[in-house]
């Protein structure tokens, strides 16, 4: 995200509200805290770092997802950042069970530029967002396919988690680049027919037939 905005992580702002204390933790947590004196008083997680949300090439919140359990879900919590004269927790809201709402304060996002996506982005992304804008120009993609690749990017980007799939989908991929090389392979594959030779050299010692064909 933003560099400018890395100077609040390690600090921890909160808001208190009735009973409750909050507290919010840039790129860490968000924590509620019941200020009573009963012996059971509720203290838990609504949330951990997580991602930003995007929109219309603009930071428009962070979002801490995976907090403690309520019914069948995880606590959520979203931070809108806006533009204020320190850095504060200055309102706290709950829009649906278990999904919070936190606004904070910062003068670091007073500037119009200051959350921008684009400028945070390596070179090479930079370049495949200027690609995905032609595409869209020529109408070669349409918004939706605009979207998706705008997506891929942010997701490349780490500054939004991909889906499972699509971690697996990756997982996959690297294992399958460690092949690179053909004198990788061969190392490899030298290695596996040692270990082959030596299970059945021990399924042989206990009497069990191997039963496999060249191919495997």
């Amino acid at each position: 995200g933003p560099a400018h905005l890395f100077r609040l992580a390690g600090k921890c702002f909160s808001f208190v509200e009735s009973t409750y204390k909050y507290e919010f933790c840039p790129f860490h947590n968000v924590t509620q805290h019941e200020q009573t004196f009963r012996w059971n008083a509720y203290s838990g997680i609504l949330g951990i770092w997580h991602e930003w949300e995007i929109d219309n090439n603009t930071f428009v919140g962070m979002w801490m997802r995976e907090g403690d359990s309520c019914e069948t879900k995880s606590r959520q919590t979203k931070v809108h950042l806006v533009c204020g004269k320190s850095n504060k927790l200055a309102y706290v809201s709950e829009p649906s069970t278990c999904v919070y709402s936190l606004t904070f304060e910062t003068p670091l996002v007073c500037h119009p530029h200051s959350l921008l996506v684009y400028p945070t982005l390596t070179e090479t992304l930079q370049r495949k967002w200027d690609e995905a804008e032609q595409l869209l120009y020529d109408e070669r993609i349409t918004d939706q396919g605009y979207k998706k690749l705008l997506k891929e990017i942010f997701e490349e980007a780490g500054l939004l988690k991909a889906t499972e799939e699509k971690e697996i989908e990756k997982h996959n991929k690297k294992i399958s680049l460690e092949f690179e090389t053909v004198e990788k392979c061969s190392k490899e594959y030298k290695q596996l027919s040692e270990e082959i030779k030596k299970l059945k050299d021990l399924l042989s010692q206990h009497g069990i037939a191997y039963k496999g064909n060249s191919g495997e």
